[in-house]
């Protein structure tokens, strides 16, 4: 065998252990990642078990089940949760009626002032967050409007609103427009073809958007903080309570939510992919 026939097969060997060992250390980076995410909700899980005999919940002590049936010890809690679920729920709606038909609009159509609101909605998303409840802040003053449940809303969907519009967007850009053409070619009115053909295929971008804009609207607070009034949301709530010292109930609450969460997101995927 020749030596370059020889060398050859040398540097095949080599190559592919280079390869294995990159497929390891990327494999092992994103597992940090992962842990880097997970770690902090496995900690408020578990503190949620914590027979804590303090106000502050941070050392282990022992595991019960006895703060599970004590939630209704903190009503205002329980008020700031409630609190917050009717906002997201009331968001969520809003957002997703609107966004959806934005971006069926952008990823549909083009008309004039469309790179105008395309860089609006960017800037939206890309805007520091005090600086958007600064400025709604400034804008309910000047208007003479009383913050408050209404205030809370209208901030939530203005800026939940453009993640819902980009999501639907890239749905509706990747759509085959030509099982739209075959519907209408077979007699079906623009309505019949919207609910029948359109809508059920962009129907995972909307339910995407709506997951997103519910997520950012229950989560918020910096926002809220600017635009809430007398009104209290379980963010705000958790706030003031770490001055005195945050309750097992707390974990509990968020662990719920987290759980909610991701009984959606399973059951959003399972179906996607029935349907595919």
């Amino acid at each position: 065998m020749s030596a370059p026939a020889i060398a050859g097969t040398n540097a095949r060997p080599a190559a592919r252990g280079r390869s294995r060992l990159g497929d390891r250390l990327l494999k092992a980076y994103v597992w940090l990642i992962l842990a880097w995410l997970f770690v902090p909700i496995a900690v408020m899980v578990v503190f949620g078990f914590n027979d804590t005999r303090s106000k502050s919940n941070v050392t282990w002590q022992g595991f019960t089940l006895r703060w599970w049936g004590r939630l209704d010890e903190y009503p205002q809690m329980i008020e700031s949760v409630v609190n917050s679920l009717q906002v997201a729920a009331l968001v969520t709606l809003i957002t997703t009626v609107i966004g959806t038909l934005l971006g069926l609009a952008l990823g549909r159509y083009r008309f004039r002032g469309q790179g105008a609101t395309n860089l609006a909605m960017f800037a939206a998303i890309a805007s520091p967050e005090i600086v958007m409840g600064a400025s709604l802040l400034s804008l309910f003053i000047s208007a003479g409007v009383k913050t408050g449940f209404a205030t809370v809303v209208v901030a939530h969907v203005l800026f939940s609103l453009s993640f819902v519009a980009i999501t639907v967007r890239a749905r509706v850009i990747g759509l085959d427009r030509s099982i739209e053409e075959a519907a209408r070619d077979l007699g079906a009115s623009t309505w019949t073809t919207f609910w029948r053909i359109t809508f059920p295929m962009i129907l995972p971008g909307v339910v995407a958007g709506a997951l997103l804009a519910f997520a950012l609207s229950i989560d918020d607070f910096v926002i809220t903080q600017f635009t809430n009034g007398a009104l209290q949301t379980f963010p705000l709530w958790i706030f003031g309570a770490t001055r005195n010292g945050v309750p097992p109930q707390v974990n509990i609450v968020g662990t719920l939510i987290f759980a909610v969460g991701v009984a959606i997101a399973v059951i959003n995927s399972v179906t996607a992919r029935r349907r595919t």
